[in-house]
């Protein structure tokens, strides 16, 4: 999700699925006082909600900036008929860990 899309969903204020866990942190006195403007620019948000959704965004962020590293391995071939490589970079590992911890959550 971007960041021009979340600013959007909040002037929207639709529901979310959250987990039963909780996540207590401690955030840097600027960092809470730009929350907690966010949350004040937006009623119906709370600081909770804000830090979720910027948290969400992040990660979606840090997801696609992984970069792709081609193994040896050919597992495709692209519409051109070039070869498409394993990726050997974070990605794989990531997404692996990703699900093991969906499923542990659910």
């Amino acid at each position: 999700m971007s960041f021009k899309a979340l600013l959007e969903r909040w002037r929207d204020t639709p529901a979310t699925v959250t987990t039963e866990s909780a996540y207590a942190i401690r955030l840097d006195v600027d960092d809470a006082a730009r929350v907690e403007a966010l949350a004040a620019l937006f009623p119906g948000i709370d600081a909770e909600t804000v830090i979720a959704d910027l948290l969400h965004a992040a990660l979606d962020a840090t997801e696609a900036a992984m970069p792709y590293e081609a193994g040896e391995r050919v597992i495709a071939e692209d519409e051109f008929g070039d070869a498409i490589f394993e990726d050997v970079g974070l990605t794989p590992r990531y997404v692996e860990l990703v699900r093991a911890r969906r499923d542990d959550l659910n």
